[in-house]
């Protein structure tokens, strides 16, 4: 029950007992704080009542701290997540440009090669650039990025650094159509480079080679011979490779041998390519050769010369 304003505290009463009661309390909070300074009792009392309390708060606070452990887990994980994410992008693009990089350095080598080939074979070439490839059944075909308008015309020979590719068979204003050797249409006139023999290499139906149909029984061709282009024809000059025989066995009619060759060409890797342009005539007559005759030093003199001259006079009469 509350006490009224009017009603003194029963502690601080004015009776004897209550004076009693004060000493007494203070008396033992004397002795109280006497005794907690000289052995520390109270200190062991709040460490027991500690040691007994605590495990009270930890499983008051397991809540709160669940709940913290989660948002922390959770919001690490968010962000191993999108570093792992970054991490991902950040590699694919490295690889990308490594990519990239081995591409142009690829692209530069075969440039390298096609300006060596140019400058070995000392003729007038023009450099184009492959668009596009035409597979279609029957058909062995890719697109220049060259046409009338840079001068190219249909049977213009193509070639890349390590052999003849084909031969330009539609000429548009700004673009080419070429055939490849191994198109079933094509037909080129070769020559083995171990034998001379000269025949003619066709685009196989399959188009991924080549076929020599009608060789003499009789005729020395191995695998692993070269064949080169032989010049007949006047549209193809001598000497540029066009692959190499594979196989060589007994044509089905029993008459020849058929052999299969494997194009020089880098058919279906090569992104430029060169373009062979006519040789220009020469102009004028061939000069005159050289005159060959004896050393100045074995030369006879005049005077003998003379006297020879008579003596086969005279030898005449």
């Amino acid at each position: 029950m509350p006490l009224t304003r009017e009603e003194p505290s029963p502690l601080f009463a004015g009776t004897v007992a209550g004076t009693l009661r004060l000493l007494t309390y203070l008396a033992l909070a004397m002795v109280l704080m006497v005794l907690d300074h000289r052995n520390g009792w109270t200190w062991r009392v709040r460490y027991a009542a500690a040691v007994v309390v605590e495990p009270l708060y930890r499983l008051a606070g397991a809540p709160s701290a669940g709940f913290h452990s989660l948002a922390v887990a959770f919001a690490e994980r968010k962000t191993l997540t999108e570093e792992n994410q970054r991490l991902r992008e950040d590699l694919l693009l490295a690889n990308a440009k490594l990519n990239r990089m081995a591409a142009v350095a690829e692209q530069n080598q075969r440039l390298k090669e096609l300006l060596d080939t140019q400058r070995s074979l000392e003729l007038n070439v023009q450099l184009a650039r492959v668009i596009g490839v035409d597979l279609g059944p029957g058909e062995d075909r890719i697109m220049l990025g060259v046409g009338a308008n840079s001068g190219i015309h249909v049977g213009q020979p193509v070639i890349d650094a390590r052999g003849v590719m084909g031969q330009v068979v539609h000429v548009l204003p700004s673009t080419s159509v070429v055939m490849l050797v191994t198109d079933p249409a094509h037909a080129i006139p070769v020559t083995v480079e171990r034998t001379g023999l000269r025949t003619i290499a066709y685009g196989t139906r399959d188009g991924n080679g080549l076929l020599l149909p009608d060789i003499p029984m009789a005729a020395d061709v191995r695998a692993g011979d070269r064949l080169l282009t032989s010049g007949i024809g006047g549209r193809f000059p001598p000497g540029f490779p066009v692959g190499t025989v594979d196989k060589v066995q007994p044509a089905p009619t029993g008459m020849f041998l058929q052999a299969s060759a494997k194009p020089a060409a880098d058919l279906d890797r090569s992104e430029d390519v060169l373009l062979l342009h006519d040789l220009a005539e020469p102009a004028g007559p061939p000069a005159p050769a050289t005159s060959v005759g004896p050393p100045e030093d074995l030369a006879m003199p005049a005077s003998a010369t003379s006297s020879t001259s008579t003596a086969n006079t005279g030898v005449k009469r």
